[in-house]
């Protein structure tokens, strides 16, 4: 008599699906039960059917219930009940007008939105095996967005199709530069998301930029930008949503395949499963479904990252129910985040302001990237610096290399000086500070003056800044922006203007100051896990500061919104800009200078922090109250610097790594270098602003970002 192995071959008739073939192996991938010979066992049952059938069920009642209340809110007064009675033939011309032109469309947007970004993610995560993969985390909305922008740049129209087609060819270039950003090392999931958000953060800055550049063809698209459902008739809800409709169909076909793939590329490719052609195929279409749904409604984030996870935690594996679901559970997500939003802050003819759905998307879906990525494996173990003191190169002398920095930042502020709406010679310069020059020219240089002290000091703090989060975290991607730092100060600071607004001047940068260190506090606690007071995974701090920052950043566009802000001034604001800046604002940031004094006096901890944790240890140092120290004083100088000027990126990125390369890792030289980087960079910045388009100004934050997002491409293509 045989003896068949558990799991092994032998399945006659009434076998069933031996574990080890390609149905077995789909079998258990998908969590259905694999049986032996004569019907038995090989592993434990998995979710019933029924169990699946039960929650598809309770998403489609859930999914009508929502649509059902979605329908009955709006500005215009029309309710469910009016709807009703149009229903049943009572109604009038008014209702129908209402319900035809903005109701339904906009009902019909949440729905199509929802669908596509689901079965996208869905696809993603299957393709990937990275629970935090998603549309939007891998850069591919990032990229539609940016495209959809440029077309509208162009000045050409942006109907359904040219719209459609413009953001898939930029989703689908996105998502190819992240793996081109890849290639070069172990594409462990931590790698890949920090890609993903390299070029998200590019292709974010670059749309900002060309929105700057020609706002009356962009017009209508900064509130796009954020996602919204808001439609003026059904023709591009239906066109898009035709095409949606046959991704979502065709989807299904690549379940098996993905089920299997789920076990390892090997595995897979055992069993007859060619990964080279299934994994680009779940990306194009992936990447299709996400540019319908971005040429429609905009960039709604998480909604394609959270939906399959929710599935999943019902115990639904197999790939042929969880991408039906998906869609699903994303849809109800898209209707009730919009619906909550419009009972949040409704709109009305003296408010016609609302919160973008988006906003309440990246609300919900921040926490929960933070929490995914505490759990997800980064590739990166904590095992050594990443940041690390190196030997005093060859070349000049720190001090040559100083001076000649300071120079640099000295032409930086002559330049500075001369540059906007009204142009000052040089000779007017030297007249203006002899006390020679006329009155206009006076006043021209008295009123730039203060604005470029500013943009300097704000740049050297930021850059310390960063230098003191990289040190901590051993990260030189590591940056006070990417770990949440600007977006909590930027939530300390609208609060106060919001909640207090009578508040004395000094309490914004306190405010902003205490919202900063704050936030850095919670992302190294969620960061640090269940490692307690030992080292941090350098690429799952910037993973969980991306979550925070996107949270912090949905609150504050609440909070304007909800609030009736300056929207104009607000925005600009959070871009980081040094307009109107006078001599009050350098008081803003003397705390943060005496934090950067500060950490130049202790370079010797700054130093043994880059170098992991039992060398420090062994030297006598309590690494638990340096890290706090240091990072508080990061914190200090990245939030100070964010109640001055808002929100200035990239500088505490660029700056470090820069002085690195030119006077070594050494924090008593890396520092001062970095600093004198940060405010040539920042004060640059604000020149070119001020010039591309006089009189209008770009904001330095998006000059910054705009320098500073190709360099983080290259640094991490590099590293």
């Amino acid at each position: 008599m045989t003896r068949h192995e558990p799991g092994g071959g032998g399945g006659g008739a009434e076998g069933g699906a031996p574990a080890g073939t390609a149905t077995g192996l789909a079998s258990r991938a998908a969590g259905h039960p694999v049986t032996g010979p004569a019907g038995r066992r090989a592993g434990p049952p998995a979710t019933p059917r029924s169990r699946a059938l039960l929650v598809g069920g309770g998403l489609v009642l859930a999914l009508c219930l929502t649509a059902v209340v979605h329908l009955g809110l709006g500005p215009s007064g029309t309710g469910l009940g009016d709807i009703a009675g149009l229903l049943l033939g009572h109604g009038d011309p008014r209702t129908e007008d209402v319900l035809l032109g903005s109701r339904l469309p906009r009902t019909l947007t949440g729905l199509v939105v929802g669908i596509a970004l689901g079965v996208s993610g869905a696809l993603v995560q299957g393709a990937t095996r990275n629970p935090l993969a998603a549309p939007d985390t891998l850069g591919v909305n990032a990229g539609a967005h940016l495209a959809v922008v440029a077309v509208a740049f162009t000045g050409a129209g942006l109907g359904p199709v040219p719209a459609g087609g413009a953001a898939f060819l930029g989703g689908l270039l996105a998502v190819a530069l992240v793996y081109v950003l890849c290639a070069g090392g172990v594409p462990a999931p931590g790698r890949v998301l920090l890609a993903g958000a390299t070029v998200a953060l590019a292709c974010t800055a670059a749309a900002e930029f060309l929105q700057m550049l020609d706002v009356q063809a962009t017009r209508g698209l900064f509130f796009w930008g954020n996602g919204t459902l808001m439609q003026t008739g059904l023709a591009r809800p239906l066109t898009l949503g035709a095409l949606v409709a046959a991704g979502a169909l065709a989807a299904p076909l690549l379940a098996r395949p993905l089920d299997l793939l789920s076990l390892g590329d090997e595995t897979a490719r055992s069993v007859g499963v060619r990964v080279e052609r299934v994994r680009p195929l779940a990306f194009l279409l992936a990447v299709v479904l996400a540019a319908a749904a971005v040429a429609l409604a905009g960039p709604v984030g998480f909604v394609g990252l959270i939906a399959p996870v929710v599935v999943r935690q019902t115990g639904v594996r197999a790939h042929a129910l969880l991408l039906p679901l998906s869609g699903l559970v994303a849809a109800v997500l898209v209707l009730g985040a919009d619906a909550a939003a419009q009972l949040v802050v409704r709109p009305s003819a003296t408010q016609p302001a609302e919160i973008p759905v988006g906003v309440v998307t990246a609300l919900v879906g921040g926490p929960v990237f933070m929490v995914l990525a505490r759990r997800v494996s980064t590739g990166d173990a904590d095992t050594g610096a990443a940041v690390t003191v190196s030997a005093r190169r060859r070349g000049p002398a720190f001090a040559v290399v100083l001076g000649g920095g300071l120079a640099v930042l000295a032409a930086a502020v002559l330049v500075s000086l001369r540059v906007g709406d009204v142009h000052v010679g040089w000779g007017e310069l030297a007249a203006a500070v002899s006390g020679s020059a006329g009155e206009l020219t006076e006043a021209v240089v008295a009123f730039r003056l203060p604005r470029v002290l500013v943009a300097a000091l704000a740049g050297a703090c930021l850059a310390v800044a960063g230098a003191a989060v990289q040190a901590v975290v051993r990260n030189p991607l590591a940056e006070p922006g990417l770990l949440g730092v600007t977006g909590g100060a930027s939530l300390g600071a609208v609060a106060v203007i919001v909640l207090v607004p009578s508040a004395p001047l000094a309490v914004l940068p306190a405010a902003a100051g205490a919202g900063g260190v704050l936030m850095l506090a919670l992302v190294v606690l969620v960061a640090r896990g269940r490692g307690g007071a030992g080292g941090l995974d350098p690429t799952r701090v910037v993973l969980v500061g991306l979550g925070a920052a996107a949270t912090a950043m949905a609150l504050v566009n609440m909070i304007v919104v909800g609030a009736q802000l300056n929207l104009g001034s607000a925005l600009a604001w959070l871009a980081g800009s040094t307009y109107g800046r006078d001599f009050t604002a350098l008081g803003w940031l003397a705390l943060p200078a005496l934090a950067a004094v500060a950490l130049v006096a202790a370079a010797r901890p700054v130093n043994l922090l880059a170098l992991g944790d039992e060398l420090p240890r062994a030297l006598g140092l309590d690494l638990g109250r340096a890290r706090l120290l240091v990072l508080g004083a990061g914190a200090v100088l990245a939030a100070g610097t964010a109640a001055a000027v808002g929100a200035v990126g990239f500088v505490g990125l660029v700056a470090p790594h820069l002085a690195r390369r030119l006077v070594g890792g050494a924090a008593a030289r890396a520092v001062p270098m970095a600093a004198v980087l940060g405010a040539v960079l920042v004060v640059a910045a604000d020149a070119l602003g001020r010039r591309l388009l006089a009189p209008t100004e770009i904001p330095a934050g998006i000059v910054t970002a705009v320098l500073g997002a190709p360099y983080l491409i290259w640094l991490l293509r590099r590293t």
